[in-house]
């Protein structure tokens, strides 16, 4: 695409040339345009006949030049050539040939998502994890492979016979763990150290996470919001030997689309196995072989869980009817990664009870509490953040002072309505004094 071409037409013949007509070939071959046309009558002087009665083959050769091809100039073309028949002027012998152009565009962009995300982390179950490399713009279809830390990754096609859905997602029976549970006899160890108050782990499921129960007797009464501790950022990475795999297999799938303008969308999609101590920061690379690029184009994405989310509020000074916004500005990130992949999902909850609203949780990055009451004052909020490869929470204190305004205006109804009980003996002594005179 956008290179200048030309079309060349060659023929033999010992006759007398009438015309040369280009079409181009248009609509599946239902309709023509025609390009370019040479007109013999007006232009003689090609011929090098001796005699009239003696003929000779001669070599025609026409050129066509198409400036800067666009994908519109992909298609068929056809020379026609009409020769004056021998014995007859008036007959014109007529032959056609064609060519096929074929228009290559490069790719316009590229892109590494993961599917199905924002998900949640799971410590005891292994998880499919898809990586969706999209790319746009190419013709012909361009080859699309993954590297992991800079090594071509082995693959293997999609065994299952059900159609790919979710973008890439294996089906539950092919979720397989990678090593049976009931055979590992270090499953019980490693699982106590997650046991809470009531011998059942602390995990999250799909619906919400579970509370947290602190480790004391079966007695003891949970503390109360107003004296726990705020805990430090933990990231929650810990899992059973069952789950681990050091050698996990790859598979692969691609599909492709025509776009509108004649160009491909092609879709590859790796799917494993994840496992969250390995596999974070693990640095996956898409990459791309095209027939008019010089040099493999390539997206670039680094798998991390989300550690040390920082949390800001405003208003600052937050006072008692302001609309207050706890946000996620960010993560605390080590060398190797600058920011969180997969996006993460946010999870507020309230610690001793729900939230302004009377829900439970809430998700997103911002955390909206509308007209804040002074009951609010000294609530502790938690935010949990997660992603297939790890979960964290930090805890923010909400303290709202006293709004002047509104403690203003509540004093001077206050005091209105005792002016009001005051003045109300009196006035009805002035009317019945009054009504007496009168009478």
């Amino acid at each position: 695409m956008g290179d200048t071409v030309t079309l060349k037409c060659n023929f033999r013949t010992d006759g007398n040339l009438r015309e040369i007509v280009w079409f181009r070939v248009m609509e599946g071959g239902t309709s023509k345009q025609k390009i370019f046309t040479y007109d013999a009558m007006y232009n003689t002087n090609f011929s090098h006949m001796e005699d009239f009665h003696r003929r000779e083959d001669l070599v025609y050769q026409s050129t066509v030049r198409l400036p800067e091809v666009q994908m519109e100039d992909d298609g068929p073309y056809e020379c026609h050539v009409g020769i004056y028949d021998r014995a007859s002027r008036e007959k014109v012998v007529l032959a056609s040939g064609s060519i096929t152009l074929n228009v290559m565009s490069p790719p316009k962009s590229i892109s590494v998502e993961a599917a199905n995300q924002p998900a949640r982390f799971s410590r005891y179950e292994a998880q499919n994890f898809t990586l969706v490399c999209i790319v746009t713009g190419g013709k012909p279809a361009p080859v699309v492979y993954f590297k992991r830390d800079g090594e071509l990754i082995e693959v293997h096609p999609f065994m299952s016979t059900e159609k790919v859905e979710n973008r890439g997602l294996l089906s539950a029976k092919d979720n397989q763990p990678l090593i049976s549970r009931e055979l590992d006899d270090t499953k019980v160890q490693k699982s106590l150290s997650f046991l809470g108050t009531y011998s059942e782990p602390v995990r999250l499921d799909m619906d919400r996470p579970q509370r947290s129960y602190m480790s004391g007797a079966p007695g003891q009464e949970e503390p109360s919001p107003t004296t726990e501790v705020i805990p430090e950022t933990v990231i929650s990475r810990e899992f059973p030997r069952w789950v681990l795999s050091s050698s996990p297999l790859y598979y692969f799938n691609h599909t492709q689309s025509e776009l509108h303008d004649g160009t491909m969308e092609v879709q590859a999609m790796l799917t494993w196995h994840l496992n969250p101590q390995l596999d974070n920061e693990a640095l996956f690379t898409c990459e791309v072989k095209h027939p008019a690029l010089s040099m493999p184009m390539k997206a670039e994405v680094t798998l991390s869980a989300p550690k040390g989310p920082k949390l800001s509020v405003a208003p600052s000074r937050a006072k008692v009817g302001d609309t207050v916004h706890i946000k996620v500005e960010g993560f605390h990130m080590g060398p190797k990664v600058n920011k969180v992949f997969p996006e993460p999902l946010f999870t507020w909850t309230r610690v001793g009870g729900p939230l302004l609203d009377g829900s439970e949780e809430r998700f997103g990055k911002i955390l909206a509490l509308e007209r804040v009451p002074a009951e609010l004052n000294g609530s502790m909020y938690r935010c949990t953040v997660q992603n297939p490869l790890g979960s964290t929470n930090t805890h923010t204190r909400l303290i709202v002072f006293e709004n002047p305004r509104i403690k203003k205006e509540t004093r001077h109804l206050n005091f209105g309505d005792s002016a009001g009980d005051l003045l109300g003996p009196s006035l009805m002594m002035l009317l019945l004094s009054l009504t007496v005179e009168l009478t």
